[in-house]
């Protein structure tokens, strides 16, 4: 505890040391990181963890790494230039007699089928699937695993890059004010009054929803999110003393923007940080629920979701997604909280 106190008295100010303690005490907020922290570790590796590729096979004396790369099946005996199926008993058995191979702990991709199976889909959970198998035979733990890592990817994406446009639009309007002001904001108040769910509509039935596709319509509406909060935090420092003393001094108007106000600024707009987070897992889960999200080929949560309502006689599905969903919007809104509490000036003395 003294080292770490030691190391943070060298590295951090007394305003963020103090911030940083009044976090870690919040142990509820403190656990929820360490936890949301942990479970993002695990998905970044779910191809080591749920594939239908073996992690590494020696065969003839050589070693292969299929969880990397491709090989044909006629590399282990097969007949045909394909992609190897390691499923396959003939491929399976070339492999065992001239070697061995070593499977992930879930021996399934998220799109994997089993057509082994002895009993109908959607399976219930077994030593084979520990959480089931959704209506088209696909492991539903392989599929959870793949689809947090998909959503918390695409919910950082969409909130780093829309938080960077809102703070820099409002910081736009509320240094310089006047008419940039009226104009940006009569254009704000017409773009939010734009009905989102109607345009995703014609533009899902239009063109088919990518990652990047889906990511770019959503941030087309998101980034507006910090603009009102950084416009009011700018209008009310760029009168302050210092700002005035940097233009008496010829500084550049950007320049004060960059050094001077902006630090501020961004400081008051982290603690949202989490919360948008959480609202844009729910906005691509809502999406893929209602068929305007990603492609089948995706793992999402929206597609379990989806398939938990329509497979009521399969109650392993909905409870699998809605615990999974729930603890993750509930760590990241502990986190919120946290966070507040921490850069709250009344709490934090």
């Amino acid at each position: 505890m003294k080292q770490t106190e030691k190391y943070l008295s060298t590295r951090f100010s007394p305003l963020t040391r103090r911030r940083i303690k009044a976090f870690v005490k919040n142990r509820r907020a403190l656990f929820s990181l360490a936890a949301f922290g942990l479970l993002f570790l695990i998905t970044l590796f779910s191809e080591l963890i749920a594939n239908d590729r073996p992690l590494l096979v020696s065969y003839k004396n050589s070693l292969y790494f299929p969880v990397i790369f491709d090989y044909d099946e006629r590399t282990f005996g097969g007949d045909f230039p394909t992609p190897a199926d390691y499923r396959d008993p003939y491929i399976k058995g070339n492999i065992e007699k001239e070697g061995w191979m070593i499977m992930p702990l879930i021996p399934f991709s998220f799109n994997t089928v089993d057509y082994d199976m002895k009993t109908p889909t959607p399976a219930p959970p077994s030593s084979s699937h520990w959480l089931g198998t959704d209506d088209e035979g696909r492991d539903i733990t392989a599929r959870i695993l793949y689809g947090i890592r998909l959503s918390v990817v695409f919910a950082f994406l969409l909130t780093i890059i829309s938080s960077a446009i809102g703070i820099l639009a409002g910081a736009v309007q509320g240094y310089f004010g006047g008419k940039t002001d009226i104009f940006m904001q009569r254009f704000l108040e017409i773009w939010e009054a734009l009905p989102q769910l109607f345009i995703l509509i014609i533009v899902a039935s239009i063109f088919v929803p990518t990652f990047w596709g889906l990511l770019f319509i959503l941030l087309l509406f998101s980034w507006t999110n910090l603009t009102g909060m950084v416009r009011a935090e700018f209008l009310r420092t760029r009168n302050f003393e210092y700002v005035k003393a940097a233009k008496a001094l010829g500084v550049g108007n950007w320049r004060i923007i960059y050094r001077h106000i902006l630090p501020n600024a961004v400081i008051a707009t982290i603690t949202f940080v989490p919360f948008f987070l959480s609202e844009a897992i729910v906005s691509l889960t809502a999406l893929d629920f209602l068929g305007l999200g990603l492609p089948q080929e995706y793992p999402s949560l929206g597609d379990l979701v989806r398939q938990g309502k329509d497979n009521l006689q399969a109650p392993w599905i909905g409870l699998s997604i809605f615990v999974v969903l729930s603890s993750l919007l509930t760590m990241l809104i502990f986190i919120g909280e946290g966070i507040r509490d921490a850069f709250d000036a009344r709490k934090n003395k």
